[in-house]
């Protein structure tokens, strides 16, 4: 028997918490046989939220001989999704580490939130194939995404 009251639930974020916001589609090959977008698309909408941050030239994050690879990635659900219609994905900084990165991102669909989570980024060297530390120019661009929640 488990004696642990389960946790409570943070805050559902709000649009205004990110400052890195992309829109996206919801096609009707994302749909499953409920009519709902399928929850794996939703890993989708997010990685396009990430690729679309960490490409932006004006955060010229790129490091020679360097990449970064999704290492853990939480999805939480909160709301269905339906075709047709637009998103917006917001992807925010909210934790740094050596070598990682640690992002809140959110999928809207208008001022609804649809579900919310957490990706950890680790930047990888391309030769070694091994973790290499983030370096303070990256750092201080990365800064200018925190996230603006509670």
């Amino acid at each position: 028997m488990n004696d642990q009251s389960p946790r409570p639930r943070p805050p559902v974020p709000q649009r205004a918490h990110f400052p890195h916001i992309v829109r996206d589609i919801i096609r009707y090959a994302d749909l499953d046989p409920q009519g709902h977008v399928n929850n794996a698309k939703f890993a989708t909408y997010l990685e396009t939220g990430r690729v679309a941050m960490f490409r932006n030239p004006d955060l010229g994050i790129g490091v020679p001989n360097a990449t970064f690879v999704l290492v853990r990635q939480e999805i939480d659900f909160l709301r269905e999704l339906r075709w047709p219609g637009d998103i917006d994905v917001g992807t925010a900084l909210v934790e740094l580490g050596r070598s990682s990165v640690v992002l809140a991102q959110a999928i809207f669909q208008g001022e609804a939130c649809a579900a919310d989570g957490r990706a950890t980024l680790v930047m990888l060297d391309t030769i070694t194939r091994r973790a290499r530390p983030l370096v303070p120019e990256m750092i201080a661009k990365l800064n200018q995404w925190k996230y603006r929640g509670p």
